[in-house]
């Protein structure tokens, strides 16, 4: 399999006005093994701001206005860093690394050497399986058990001819969940005072490795608390899916997606076919699906992959991204009775997430296209999450 390396030019934004983001630090709590958090907030000139602190590099809250110039915070969490740090999160707002996403049977093969991955702890008692095959459910997940999620990555303040910023990085040692080359990461976030959140994704290795980098905030754009997204309108811009089977392995099969409960080429209710007569879906209580975007023809280009609207309240987020696959995920398995930011409690599918990056399984699919980075190369991605009111 020849490699091919993921690196675009990466592309710099003008700023929208000379206003720039005013960034502040304050303490936010510990983790459960003492180590200190700080919550890292970006604000511009009319208010709307984006937190975000050292676990995960995450993404702890998104105040937006509405039609009506309220403020509102649009991504789902935890009022504490200890809560984000636990086995049964649903990984709210998290950087997921190494591979988003699943790799069946928890192994890859990269130049003729195979490597085990770290999987899911299994139920007590449970055997092992003796030869896993790669269709089997037995998968690594968004990077493993202790992926890059789970990690406390150093922040520092930038300016980028964006504005001022926030750049996360990250060392992940050779062998990290069982990846192979030392991985140097860093995210750099920007907020613009058009309330646009703009993420660079930069990383190297010291050895042939794969890499898909996501992020993973749920968004409601009613506001977290404010019910589910089932009347939400969305519009993906893909006329083809990945299929996979019930338990989410995908098959390497690439299907069109017109006439199926997967179909968003239009704006349509998130609720709409939440609740088809499908197999995948039932397995999954609604979407959990990756989409074939449309991409734009000039390499490294920015691309529209999605529009979320809320009639109730006006607000719009546009996502873009320069990667080929958008992944949606419906908090179908969301607790609900635990107690969330702003001590409240969510409803099933209370919001929507929107992961930008590569198909499931790439490393295991080779007619995907290529997730493998070289040593001397650098892997460059950029997403863009646009806010308005209509």
């Amino acid at each position: 399999m020849k490699p091919l390396h993921i690196c675009t030019a990466l592309l710099l934004l003008a700023p929208s006005t000379a206003f720039a983001a005013k960034v502040t630090q304050a303490p936010w709590g510990t983790l459960a093994d003492g180590h200190p958090i700080n919550r890292y907030t970006m604000t511009n000139s009319h208010g709307a701001s984006v937190s975000m602190m050292e676990l995960g590099a995450a993404i702890l809250s998104v105040n937006v206005p509405d039609r009506d110039g309220k403020l509102a915070d649009v991504v789902l969490g935890y009022d504490k860093p200890s809560d984000y740090n636990t086995n049964n999160s649903p990984e709210f707002g998290l950087t997921i690394g190494r591979y988003a996403n699943r790799i069946s049977g928890a192994q890859f093969t990269l130049d003729g050497k195979t490597y085990p991955l770290a999987r899911p702890a299994r139920p007590a008692g449970a055997p092992a399986p003796a030869n896993p095959s790669p269709l089997s459910s037995i998968s690594t997940m968004h990077g493993g058990p202790d992926g890059f999620g789970t990690k406390v990555w150093k922040p520092s303040r930038v300016q980028t001819p964006s504005g001022n910023g926030l750049r996360f990085t990250l060392v992940s040692p050779d062998g990290d969940e069982g990846f192979p080359g030392k991985m140097t990461v860093s995210i750099t976030y920007v907020w613009t005072d058009d309330d646009r959140l703009i993420a660079d994704y930069n990383a190297v290795t010291t050895k042939p490795t794969v890499v898909n980098l996501t992020q993973h905030s749920y968004f409601n754009l009613k506001g977290a608390g404010n019910g589910d997204i089932m009347d939400q309108l969305l519009q993906i811009n893909a006329d083809f899916y990945t299929f996979a089977l019930p338990n989410n392995s995908p098959t390497g099969e690439i299907l069109k997606i017109k006439g199926t409960p997967f179909d968003f080429t239009t704006p349509t209710p998130i609720g709409r076919n939440i609740d088809a007569d499908d197999p995948q879906m039932k397995a999954n209580r609604g979407y959990n699906q990756n989409y074939v975007l449309r991409r734009s023809t000039i390499p490294g280009q920015l691309a529209e992959a999605a529009v979320l609207y809320d009639p109730a309240s006006g607000r719009k987020l546009t996502v873009s991204t320069d990667q080929p696959a958008l992944f949606l995920y419906t908090a179908n398995f969301i607790s609900t009775t635990r107690v969330m930011k702003g001590g409240v409690t969510y409803p099933l599918r209370a919001g929507v997430a929107m992961e930008l990056g590569h198909y499931p399984d790439a490393p295991n699919q080779p007619h995907f296209p290529r997730t493998t980075l070289m040593p001397g190369r650098t892997f460059h991605s950029r997403a863009q999450w646009a806010f308005s009111v209509q």
